[in-house]
C-alpha cells in the first residue's frame, strides 16, 4: 500500500510538472514571439487627417496587443498616386516577414486589373490583412455648387477632386459619363482626402466622387451634420440606410455588360479601408497578422472608440474573406475588363 502512495504521489508530482512545463514553454513563447523588440508599422496611402490615416492609427493602438511579442507600432504616411506609391513599396521594398504592412483606399485593390500600364503584379499576389467596414462611397458636390443632384450632373458639366489615376475618386466619374450619360470632369493630382476638401471649399472642383460615406463622418462630421453635401449617387451593392432617397449606380445600368463593369467599381467598397501585407509573407507570420487584425476589430475598447469617431460600429472583414472577394474581382471575363479599360482611358 505504502509503494502504491508513493507511486501515485511521483505520477502526481510528474504531472504537476509537466503542466508547469508547459505553461512555462507558453510564456515563453508568448515573450519570445518573433515581433518581440520589432516596431509594426502600419503605412498609410494617404495623407494625415484623412479616413485610411484615421483607420490606421485607431488599429495601431490595439493591434500590438495582439501580436506574439507585443512590439511598438508605428503609423507611417506615404501618399501618392491614389495609393499605388504605397502598393509598388509593399511590392518591391518593403520587409516580407509581417512586420509591415498598408492601408489604402479601396481604388488600389482593383487597379492593377483595369489600369493599362503595365504591372508585375495583381492585388491577389499581397497578403490581405483584412478590412475595416463594409461602406458606401458617393459621388457629391458641396451645398455651394449649382450642381443638387444627379440630373443636373447630366445636364452641365461637374468638376470633381480626384487624387490619382488609380483612385475611385478618378475612376467613378468617368466609368459614370460612359454608362449613364454625366458630365464629370476630374481635377486630379490632389495628395489626398485633406487637399480635396481644401479645393471643394475654395471653389476649385465642385465636389467629388469616390468619397466612403464613413471617411466623410469622420474627416468632416459638421459637412454631414449641416448638411453642406449634395449627394448625387451611391456607389455600392447596396444603398446606405442613410440615403435612401440617393440612387444607386448599379440600379442605372441598362445591360448586362455595364452591370459587370459597374460591379467591378463598386465591389472594394465592400472592403472598406483594407489592409494589405506584402507577398511572400511565411504562413505563420500571415496568420499572426491577420489573427492580430481581428483580435483588434473584435476588442471592446477599439469598437467603441471606432464608433464614437466614425458615428457607427465596424463591419469588418477578415483576410481570409478579403483575399477571396479580390480572387472573384480578378476573374472577371476580359471582354468586360478590356471595355472598362478603354473608358477609362478616355
Amino acid at each position: 500500500m505504502a509503494g502504491q502512495r508513493r507511486a501515485l504521489g511521483l505520477r502526481l508530482m510528474a504531472g504537476m510538472l509537466a503542466i508547469t512545463a508547459i505553461a512555462g514553454g507558453a510564456t515563453a513563447q508568448s515573450a519570445d514571439g518573433f515581433f518581440r523588440g520589432k516596431t509594426f508599422t502600419i503605412n498609410v496611402g494617404g495623407t494625415a487627417g484623412g479616413g485610411i490615416d484615421i483607420g490606421a492609427r485607431m488599429l495601431a493602438r490595439f493591434i500590438g496587443k495582439y501580436l506574439p511579442g507585443q512590439p511598438q507600432t508605428l503609423v507611417q504616411l506615404m501618399p501618392g498616386a491614389g495609393g499605388v506609391r504605397l502598393v509598388e513599396y509593399l511590392y518591391s521594398v518593403a520587409p516580407r516577414d509581417g512586420t509591415v504592412i498598408g492601408a489604402f483606399a479601396a481604388g488600389p485593390l482593383i487597379e492593377p486589373l483595369i489600369s493599362t500600364r503595365k504591372v508585375a503584379y495583381k492585388m491577389t499576389d499581397f497578403l490581405s490583412v483584412g478590412a475595416l467596414e463594409n461602406d458606401v462611397s458617393f459621388c457629391a458636390t458641396y451645398f455651394t455648387s449649382p450642381v443638387k443632384t444627379l440630373e443636373d450632373a447630366k445636364k452641365r458639366e461637374t468638376t470633381m477632386a480626384g487624387t490619382g489615376a488609380a483612385s475611385s475618386t478618378d475612376i467613378y466619374p468617368l466609368a459614370l459619363n460612359a454608362t449613364i450619360g454625366t458630365k464629370f470632369r476630374v481635377i486630379t493630382g490632389y495628395v489626398g482626402t485633406q487637399e480635396t476638401i481644401m479645393a471643394i471649399e475654395r471653389g476649385e472642383t465642385d465636389g467629388r466622387c469616390g468619397w466612403g460615406y464613413s471617411s466623410l463622418k469622420s474627416s468632416k462630421p459638421d459637412w454631414v451634420r449641416d448638411k453642406k453635401i449634395n449627394y448625387l449617387v451611391q456607389m455600392s451593392l447596396k444603398k446606405h440606410p442613410d440615403a435612401m432617397d440617393v440612387p444607386l449606380a448599379m440600379d442605372l445600368m441598362t445591360n448586362d455588360e455595364d452591370r459587370q463593369i459597374m460591379r467591378i467599381l463598386v465591389t472594394p467598397q465592400t472592403v472598406t479601408r483594407p489592409f494589405l501585407a506584402p507577398p511572400g509573407l511565411p504562413p505563420e507570420r500571415a496568420r499572426e497578422v491577420r489573427a492580430a487584425f481581428w483580435a483588434a476589430l473584435s476588442d471592446k475598447e477599439l469598437r467603441a472608440e471606432f464608433a464614437k469617431i466614425m458615428g457607427e460600429d465596424p463591419t469588418p472583414t477578415s483576410g481570409e474573406d478579403m483575399q477571396k472577394l479580390l480572387e472573384t474581382i480578378y476573374a472577371t471575363p476580359e471582354p468586360v475588363v478590356a471595355k472598362l479599360r478603354a473608358i477609362l482611358k478616355q
